[in-house]
């Protein structure tokens, strides 16, 4: 590669050392490659001159016009002191006006002189006027302008930027003049017969046109090419990783179907396995006898049975003499599955521990020590895993429980506890439409749990505004009345606990009063509580004591109680949708009749319409998400800006489905012939890649 791209943007001519600085806290720009990245958001058509009597059918839009300045006049002192210039063509008058900058201006425009100005013009008493616009005098911007430039680039930058002259025109500026210098030094990274098949733009007219596109055309071809390049070699990357994982990374085998799987499945298993649960199973079966190590991707719905097809496939590998861990992002989930699976193997000889933050010394000590020796058959626990005191005797099986919250780095930590790679299964209740799915986890095989297990009622959601408070706290009382519990859960805002807890309590307190003892038990969990008070609190939950509780989003994940048939969501405009949608699955557990009930203010924006209509419609979560990602862009949808994948700048994973489709089916059959890119005619796409991803640790073998 080419080593113009990694000269540090310090050497960029107009940049120097504090500009330098301030891009790369700014706007992450370290090189010449960051720069000549970062794309307009906008571009403003400079290649038509309007006439002045033309403007009274584009007020507020930006618009070019050429005319003689016919007087130049300062108005008012001190800060109400205003340069009014006015500008003539054969069709009328305008005045343009600055309020800073003024002395300035005053020695930069002439009477009598024709210049091109630049602005958004608008009308006051009844005439046209332009506030701060750019000016240039006609016949200096045809002798300077070598190439046209017809359409401005606009950027993003931010408020330290613009006082160090990087603002929109500033960054054109330097972009322009290293464009125009180093034009040549931007090399091809695609291979010819690639373009030629794709009718693709060739690099360099790529990088300059989506700067500084001379056509509408050109801009168009532009971002195709450079889109096809962001997505492509993505995919690349992550199926050229798959690949050497599979050949690289042996996996334990694990054949035996053995005592502990057939007893518990014949003589515990509380309810039938779905399809769905048989055939992911089965898929797991496959990694664990192919040799190689399984790094597999488990979705599955809120309530899709996850947590007991997980624990049927750790049986088998303590079946085959191997340890294994299930690891969770919060206290609470890592408590909800170990007292789940402790209650299903209960009758079971295995060793299963707990570990987390709250785990007292003594029992720590001991607890470490039969990890080490190989006692422990399934180790559950928070983050706490990761910690170097905890070491495994052999480790075969890793399952990471809402994969998500734990950053790259932190799974590896676990992924190394062993001399050589466990199998690995993450798990998300966060479903992922099929096109990000592909992008993200694309180095992953993908198992999906799309049934919900027999029995199960599903659950009907309903939209309440305050108005109707009173038919509400009607149709509570009647839950309870029928031996049935409910949960209300407030909105957080990380931004002020604060107020939160202050909605809690006076929520707390409205509740008690409309829900009076001795009939009604009303309860409160939330983040600002110990340990022990949650536990508290949640148990009487469990036991049936409480007929009421009350939380803040703590209660998102991991809490299965089969009783509580009621999930009253406060303010629910607050929420995101897949946010609601996690929360409606912390009902309808068991075999009753249970109920979503969205609490909002009478008068909601229309993004909030959509989402209560979303949860309204349909109780499937992967529409759900293909509705979430529509509505609001990828975002940070199921944590995916972690995994240093989804930094797309002009890809829309929506808009774009059929290329993310076809580059993977590309990248695919590149890679199917030459693995390591061998070839010479892809020596060009071995050092892109190199390029683009040799300055990441390589993490390919970790989910």
């Amino acid at each position: 590669m080419n080593p113009f791209f990694n000269t540090k943007i310090t050497y960029l001519k107009g940049v120097g050392s504090k500009r330098s600085e301030i891009l790369n806290k700014e706007a992450a720009i370290y090189t010449f490659y960051d720069i000549l990245h970062y794309f307009p958001y906008k571009y403003i058509d400079k290649s038509k001159f309007y006439k002045i009597n033309e403007l009274q059918n584009n007020i507020n839009s930006y618009v070019q016009i050429k005319g003689t300045v016919v007087d130049i006049q300062t108005i008012g002192e001190n800060r109400a002191k205003r340069l009014i210039v006015t500008l003539q063509d054969s069709t009328g008058y305008i005045d343009l006006v600055w309020f800073n900058g003024i002395n300035y201006i005053e020695k930069k425009i002439t009477k009598q002189k024709e210049y091109i100005v630049f602005g958004k013009p608008t009308i006051f008493a009844k005439a046209f006027n332009m506030m701060h616009p750019e000016i240039t005098d006609a016949e200096q911007q045809e002798e300077t302008q070598t190439i046209p430039i017809p359409f401005q680039p606009f950027y993003n930058t931010s408020e330290a930027m613009k006082r160090s002259g990087l603002d929109s025109k500033g960054i054109s500026k330097i972009l322009y003049q290293l464009l125009v210098s180093s034009h040549q030094a931007i090399e091809e990274n695609l291979p010819p017969y690639l373009i030629e098949k794709l009718k693709l733009m060739d690099r360099k007219n790529a990088v300059f046109n989506i700067h500084f596109p001379q056509s509408q055309k050109l801009l168009k071809l532009a971002q195709q090419r450079l889109k096809f390049e962001e997505i492509f070699f993505t995919q690349l990357h992550l199926i050229q990783n798959k690949l050497i994982r599979s050949t690289k990374s042996k996996g334990f085998l694990l054949p035996k179907v053995g005592t502990h799987f057939n007893n518990f499945y014949h003589n515990y298993l509380p309810f039938e396995l779905t399809n769905a649960q048989k055939k992911v199973i089965k898929e797991i079966r496959s990694d664990f006898i192919s040799g190689k190590q399984m790094n597999r991707l488990l979705q599955g719905d809120v309530g899709s049975g996850k947590t007991i097809t997980s624990l049927l496939v750790m049986l088998i590998a303590i079946d085959n003499g191997y340890q294994c861990c299930l690891m969770a992002p919060t206290e609470i989930l890592a408590i909800q599955h170990f007292n789940s699976i402790s209650k299903f193997l209960n009758n079971m000889d295995l060793q299963i521990e707990l570990l987390t933050g709250s785990t007292k010394a003594s029992k720590r000590k001991q607890l470490l020590e039969d990890t080490k020796n190989g006692k422990t058959s399934l180790l559950i626990g928070t983050h706490t895993l990761i910690e170097n005191t905890v070491v495994f005797n052999k480790l075969g099986l890793i399952i990471i429980d809402e994969q998500h919250r734990f950053g790259v780095e932190q799974r590896a930590k676990l992924w190394k506890k062993n001399e050589h790679p466990p199998h690995v299964l993450v798990m998300t209740a966060t479903p992922i439409p099929r096109t990000l799915a592909m992008t993200v986890y694309g180095d992953l095989d993908v198992s999906v749990i799309d049934e919900l297990p027999q029995g199960r009622k599903a659950i009907i959601t309903y939209h309440y505004s305050q108005n109707n408070r009173k038919q509400l706290v009607d149709f509570l009382k009647k839950q309870i009345h029928i031996g049935r519990q409910i949960f209300v859960v407030y909105p957080l805002i990380e931004e002020s606990e604060t107020l939160d807890l202050k909605n809690l309590m006076e929520g707390y307190e409205a509740f008690k009063n409309n829900f009076p003892l001795p009939h009604y038990t009303v309860d409160i969990i939330h983040g600002k509580m110990t340990i022990a008070e949650k536990d508290a609190a949640m148990q009487g939950f469990i036991e049936g004591k409480t007929h009421i509780l009350l939380a803040t989003t703590v209660i998102e994940v991991g809490v299965d109680i089969p009783n509580a048939t009621v999930m009253l969501i406060e303010n629910a405009e607050r929420f995101g949708l897949a946010q609601l949608h996690q929360l409606r699955g912390r009902v309808g557990r068991g075999a009753n009749q249970s109920y979503c009930i969205l609490l909002t203010g009478n008068q909601l924006s229309n993004d909030s319409k959509k989402r209560i209509q979303a949860m309204l419609e349909t109780n499937d979560g992967f529409e759900i998400a293909n509705f979430d990602l529509k509505l609001r862009g990828p975002g940070d949808l199921a944590g995916t800006k972690q995994s240093g994948i989804i930094n797309f700048k002009l890809l829309d994973i929506i808009k774009d489905e059929k290329l993310i489709v076809f580059t993977r089916d590309l990248a695919h059959n590149i890679l199917r012939n030459d693995p390591l890119l061998e070839k010479e005619e892809h020596y060009c796409l071995k050092q892109q890649l190199h390029f683009l991803f040799n300055t990441t640790k390589n993490y390919y073998q970790i989910s």
